[in-house]
C-alpha cells in the first residue's frame, strides 16, 4: 500500500488536503491528533510534561491546557526542544504501528497519509513512498492560525517563526501544492491529478 507524507507550515492548508485524500480512499494518520490526545490524563506523555513543566500548564480540571504549554515553549528552545524530545517518542511509535496496521490488515483503504507537521524533521519521510508539500503566503497562514486557534497574531507570529522555514519543506517534497486560496473544488482537482498511487 503506498504511503504518502503530507507537511507544511501551520497554516498552510494540510487539513484541507487530508479531507480531499480522505474522500478519495485515503486512510488519515493525524500526527496532530494523536500528539493532542497523548497529552491526556492518563495517556503516555501527560505525566512526563506535567513533571517537567510544572503545574502551571494546567487547567482547572488537570488536564495540559495548550495555549498555556504554548505560550512557554515557542517563548523558548530549549523548552520546545524538551517537549519535542518527550512527545515524539509516544507520537512516532503510534504511527509506526498504525501504518503497520493499516498496510498488513485493511482492505478499505487505497493509500495511507501521514499529516505531520514534523514529517521530515522526524524522520517520518523515511517511511513514506513521497512526500507532498503543501505551502501558503505568510499573511495568508497567518490569518488561518489566527481564526482557527482564536490566538493574538503576535502569538501567532511566534509560532511561525518556530518552524521550519517553507522554502526548506519544498525543497524536499516531491509534489507541492500551493494553497493560498483556491476554491476547495480546484484544490480537489489539482491534488487528484497528482495522486497516482502506483508503487
Amino acid at each position: 500500500m503506498k504511503i504518502i507524507g503530507l507537511t507544511g507550515n501551520s497554516g498552510s492548508g494540510k487539513s484541507t488536503i487530508s479531507n480531499i485524500f480522505a474522500q478519495n480512499g485515503g486512510y488519515i494518520i493525524d500526527a496532530d491528533k494523536i500528539a493532542h490526545d497523548n497529552i491526556k490524563s492518563g495517556n503516555p506523555a501527560y505525566n512526563e510534561i506535567k513533571d517537567s513543566f510544572g503545574s502551571i500548564i494546567l487547567s482547572e480540571d488537570k488536564e495540559i491546557d495548550r495555549k498555556k504549554l504554548g505560550k512557554i515553549v515557542f517563548s523558548d528552545n530549549e523548552k520546545l526542544s524538551l517537549l519535542n524530545e518527550i512527545s515524539l517518542k509516544y507520537i512516532l511509535k503510534k504511527i509506526s504501528d498504525k501504518v503497520d496496521t493499516i498496510s498488513r490488515k485493511s482492505k478499505n483503504y487505497d493509500f495511507i497519509v501521514i499529516d505531520a507537521p514534523l514529517l521530515i524533521e522526524t524522520g517520518l519521510n523515511q517511511i513514506t513512498h513521497e512526500v507532498w508539500v503543501v505551502f501558503a503566503d505568510y499573511e495568508t497562514k497567518l490569518k488561518r492560525i489566527i481564526k482557527r486557534d482564536n490566538i493574538t497574531e503576535e502569538y501567532a507570529k511566534k509560532r511561525l517563526e518556530k518552524q521550519t522555514p517553507q522554502n526548506e519543506l519544498i525543497a524536499q517534497g516531491d509534489i507541492i501544492i500551493e494553497n493560498n486560496g483556491i476554491s476547495f473544488e480546484e484544490l480537489t482537482k489539482e491534488v487528484l491529478s497528482k495522486l497516482t498511487l502506483q508503487i
